[in-house]
């Protein structure tokens, strides 16, 4: 930056002098590397008092030092402070700024995209909230001792302390967050398994022909009912403290994440949480422990009504809730990522179809069993006969003459009579006989086992009678079976379908070989070393090809997956003498290859056209005398092209590469397979570049020994040329012996 700024260092008396001293120093800024932080352009107070002894400074002459960076002055004594640029506002945008809310969150701190799913620790979170809460809770000496004034010191201490449970903005992509959701995906889940069996509460007495009322039960389910309440009122909280994407940031890229509170809390107070207050309001439990007790002396159908509604009026909100969340649509994208949790949340909610429907055709059933007793009361003579119909408990204490005049009324008994065709039941004949088993678990069973058979086939064996809402809930049975068949199975066939895609693929590829060899009329020998090689490539790579997955992944990340896949190449001495930059450039150039039993990698006479790193496999190199030498795992053959290729490479004034044309190298051995070998290969282009890149390095008389040494084509050669002079040697001796 250029220009002159001012700056001024106030240094803080000594503790024993009450004269204090200002340093003002005035130099020129210049454009350096220690010092990067902007100058705010606006005048700020830059004379912080400190106390502290100025003995507490071991070197005064650093602080006048122009060349000393921030840093530096970070390490002197407190009572010597620069100007505190961090509280300051950058033009045109402070980028400490940017989610500096999720930078209190710990694990979150270094998170800055929306779509951040690891994030490095940046500090202790629990020591971070102890020295906020210290520094918080600290007394300032202006305000004076609050301990003996009006005890603003304690409600300062108060709410600090209550702001220290609040806990931080987190990302939603956070791992925590995740867990959470998957947990109350399954608490939601058991909600609404748990709403039906509300309906199985009620039941008939078939001697008494009352409804009675299962209060033991209820308590079971309405303490099952609270605790997943309660896990919901925690969701509900989360939401508040989950930072989200603003949705006109999604316009490039990902988005960018809001966390500033106030804005988190208003987006969430205009979206979903008045559905979500609404839904985790108790409306069954206050129904079942407070109204109910006041309607057990009036007739059954009241309560029961009642109940319906409390229960159906935030079943389907909370269904409509749920289902988002069971197919992924959540802030953090997908909740369940593998295919097994997919498929037993597709089974789950076929599961849940069969639950609704049965219980809600037990309920409807059971109602219109009362319905019929109403009507056998108005048809008989009896006046109080309305309140024999509810049971209550079932230990109501009922006039005993009006009690048997009702179980021996006609009319009432012909309501469990079918045959008697007294009141036309229609599809909840079942219901009749069912509704006076006191076994709660077979009436479920029984129900649940009706729900499934009606969905699987569609409703197509019940007849409705001419009721109204019977013919419409037999419409909508119809519907709910058609909308499963198209959305749940027929997610759960793409899994099992998934589940085979590869077998499928081998299946097809082999076919097309097939049929490809066919057309081409290749002979039997041809044909088997074909399906060999078929057979061995896919049961090598599984069918997944592993380069195209590597593309859609960062740079670094593919580095260090192809660190992790080549660990065997540093069994090899030359790679023992290379450093990281040297073997990422060969890691990326590997291609894999696979060869099968008796082919040839090399031939004598052939072109040397690749250098091959052998991972598994046996095999033989075949010298042109007919010596044969094993190569196996972290073996290397074809090593010549690399020497070859240092030794035919110069540079011309310019520095331009010097070729030359069709001069190649040929090989003088024969490398055969004795067994399947997975190989990865340097191809001649590449290791072209490999050795424009680092010559100087592989021309290291050291890396040129260890390629010399741990090659069998340079043991060859040198094994040859110690048997010629060995016999040349010999030969001289017999002559001058014979001489």
């Amino acid at each position: 930056m250029d220009g002159h700024e001012e700056r001024r260092i106030l240094i803080a008396p000594d503790s024993h002098s009450s004269v204090s001293r200002s340093v003002e120093l005035q130099k020129r800024t210049a454009r350096s590397a220690s010092m990067s932080l902007p100058v705010s352009s606006a005048r700020e107070n830059q004379f912080i008092p400190l106390s502290g002894p100025l003995s507490s400074i071991q070197n005064m002459q650093n602080v006048f030092d122009p060349n000393q960076t921030i840093h530096r002055h970070r390490s002197r004594s407190r009572a010597i402070m620069p100007v505190d640029m961090s509280a300051t506002d950058w033009a045109g945008g402070n980028p400490s700024r940017k989610n500096e809310n999720l930078l209190r969150s710990g694990h979150l701190g270094t998170c800055s995209e929306p779509y951040c799913t690891s994030c490095p620790t940046m500090f202790n979170e629990k020591e971070s909230q102890t020295k906020k809460y210290r520094a918080s809770t600290a007394i300032d000496p202006k305000l004076g001792n609050p301990f003996l004034t009006d005890g603003r010191g304690w409600t300062r201490k108060s709410l600090a302390f209550m702001n220290s449970l609040i806990p931080p903005i987190m990302n939603p992509h956070a791992k925590i967050v995740q867990n959470w959701n998957k947990f109350f995906v399954i608490s939601c889940l058991v909600a609404i398994f748990i709403d039906p069996l509300f309906f199985f509460l009620l039941s008939v007495l078939k001697d008494d022909k009352c409804v009675v009322f299962n209060w033991t039960l209820a308590l079971v389910i309405t303490v099952v009912r609270s605790v997943t309440d309660f896990f919901y009122f925690l969701h509900m909280l989360l939401q508040f403290r989950l930072a989200y994407v603003a949705p006109e940031s999604r316009v490039v890229g990902a988005g960018d994440l809001v966390d500033e509170p106030k804005k988190v809390a208003a987006h969430y107070l205009r979206g979903f949480f008045p559905f979500d207050a609404f839904v985790v309001l108790p409306l069954p439990q206050v129904m079942i422990w407070v109204v109910l007790p006041e309607f057990v002396a009036s007739p059954a159908n009241y309560a029961k009504n009642l109940l319906r509604a409390s229960i159906l009026i935030q079943y389907i909100p909370r269904i409509l809730r749920f289902l988002p969340l069971a197919v992924g649509h959540s802030a953090s994208g997908f909740i369940f990522e593998s295919a097994w949790a997919n498929f037993v949340i597709n089974l789950l909610m076929f599961v849940l179809a069969g639950h609704v429907v049965g219980s809600c055709w037990y309920l409807f059933g059971l109602q219109r069993v009362n319905q019929c007793l109403r009507n056998a009361c108005a048809l008989s003579n009896l006046s109080d006969c309305k309140g024999l119909i509810d049971c209550g408990r079932g230990d109501k204490k009922e006039p005993l003459s009006s009690l048997m005049l009702w179980q021996a009324e006609q009319n009432s008994t012909n309501c469990f009579n079918i045959a008697s065709n007294f009141f036309q039941y229609g599809i909840y004949q079942q219901v009749v006989l069912l509704s006076t088993e006191q076994n709660v678990v077979k009436r479920y069973i029984y129900s649940l086992f009706w729900g499934f058979q009606q969905i699987s086939t569609l409703a197509g064996n019940l007849v409705p009678s001419y009721f109204v809402w019977e013919v419409l809930f037999t419409m909508a049975i119809v519907g709910l079976g058609l909308l499963l068949f198209a959305l749940l199975i027929g997610n759960m066939q793409n899994f099992l379908q998934a589940l085979g895609r590869r077998r499928l693929e081998m299946q097809l590829r082999r076919r097309d070989v097939e049929q490809w060899m066919s057309h081409r009329r290749l002979p039997d020998s041809l044909k088997r070393q074909v399906r060999h090689a078929e057979r061995f490539n896919w049961a090598a790579t599984r069918g997944i090809n592993e380069e195209e997955l590597l593309q859609n992944m960062p740079e670094d990340l593919q580095r260090e997956i192809k660190r992790h896949f080549f660990t065997f190449l540093k069994k090899v001495r030359i790679f023992t003498l290379m450093g990281e930059p040297t073997l990422d450039v060969v890691y990326g150039k590997l291609r894999q290859s696979l060869y099968i039993s008796g082919s040839n990698i090399l031939y004598q006479g052939g072109p040397v056209e690749k250098m091959v790193f052998i991972v598994r496999g046996k095999l033989e190199s075949i010298g042109s005398d007919g010596n044969k030498t094993p190569l196996s795992e972290g073996d290397v053959c074809g090593e010549e092209l690399l020497t070859w290729y240092l030794e035919h490479s110069s540079l011309n004034k310019d520095g331009v590469k010097i070729r030359f044309p069709g001069y190649r190298l040929f090989s003088d051995r024969t490398v055969r397979c004795l067994t399947n070998v997975e190989a990865f290969a340097l191809r001649a282009t590449d290791l072209e570049e490999v050795t424009d890149l680092f010559a100087r390095f592989l021309r290291n008389p050291r890396v040129q020994g260890v390629i010399r040494y741990e090659s069998p084509y340079w043991r060859l050669i040198a094994a040859t040329r110690i048997q010629v002079a060995w016999r040349y040697r010999r030969k001289r001796l017999q002559r001058m012996q014979t001489q």
